[in-house]
């Protein structure tokens, strides 16, 4: 890649991570054409080339996802408080938009979610952003480090990942009934298939957090279990964190291979340490971790 293309590049990444800043804020032409320091009576033209989305339909589906997250996971916040977030002058305006995208009310959605509409909905969001998004790592990257044994409240998810989000939202809703703040609690993935199985029914995962406290299920089906100590490889991911498959593949095809390791009997796990809509995307952060003998 030549120097003026990484240049390029650069500029317009740093476009998405001001609008994942300033959801809030004036995400004009002006502005961003500002930002990327690109000329105004070009820039919407070379952004839409290079990420398949306008600019206005970018920051449409920027917002409505922290929208859509808000109504999910945070009760604290009324329909009228997200859909000024939102940048919608009136609630109703703010419904008219969330059902014509995901087919149901925001209270509706926040009720009981449909998650695959919304899954389709953010496919052109989740594209735009892997055009530029795409992390190489390399074995610098990757630390050893003996962790400690860690008792863990699991509640499982077996089944499509189409449905994974409503487990999510399960699980969210029984930690914060417990008590279990993930300031204080740490939250784990443990993957316990590929992510995309031949059969989607064979997608399993656990959603652990970290506690020693007896297990009150309260209704779901939580179990009690540990994440073993010992030696891992552990790869720090900074930024849109959904998706730790190229990271995870980092470690099997290129880092575990070259190392001289070998690869412990329990599957690769990621810690959580900051997450979405709590701080923006790019700087959510995910430590992965592959245990070794």
């Amino acid at each position: 890649m030549t120097a003026a293309l990484q240049n390029y590049r650069a500029r317009m990444r740093r476009v998405l991570d001001h609008i994942d800043r300033h959801l809030d804020g004036d995400l004009d032409l002006d502005s961003l054409s500002g930002v990327a320091a690109f000329s105004k009576f070009h820039f919407h033209r070379q952004f839409t080339a290079t990420f398949g989305l306008s600019v206005h339909r970018y920051v449409q589906l920027a917002r409505m996802k922290r929208a859509s997250h808000q109504l999910a996971y945070d009760d604290a916040l009324d329909v009228t408080e997200i859909a000024m977030e939102a940048g919608y002058d009136a609630p109703d305006a703010f419904a008219r938009a969330f059902r014509q995208r995901f087919g149901q009310s925001p209270s509706s959605f926040r009720k009981s979610p449909d998650w695959e509409p919304w899954l389709a909905a953010f496919g052109p969001l989740e594209d735009a952003r892997s055009k530029l998004m795409q992390t190489t790592f390399t074995k610098d990257d990757v630390t050893i480090r003996d962790v400690p044994t860690t008792e863990v409240a699991i509640m499982e998810h077996r089944g499509s990942p189409a449905t994974l989000p409503a487990t999510i939202q399960r699980f969210i809703a029984w930690r914060k009934a417990a008590g279990l703040h993930p300031s204080a609690h740490p939250t784990f993935t443990v993957w316990r298939s590929e992510r995309r199985p031949a059969q989607p029914a064979d997608y399993s995962i656990d959603l652990c957090v970290g506690t020693d406290r007896p297990i009150v299920a309260s209704g779901e089906d939580i179990k009690a279990g540990e994440i073993p100590g010992g030696r891992c490889a552990v790869l720090r991911v900074v930024g849109y964190t959904d998706n730790l498959e190229p990271a995870a593949l980092f470690l099997y095809r290129e880092w575990l291979p070259a190392s001289g390791e070998e690869a412990r009997d329990f599957p690769i796990y990621c810690r959580r340490l900051s997450f979405f809509p709590d701080v923006p995307e790019h700087e959510t952060v995910a430590e992965l971790f592959l245990p070794l003998k």
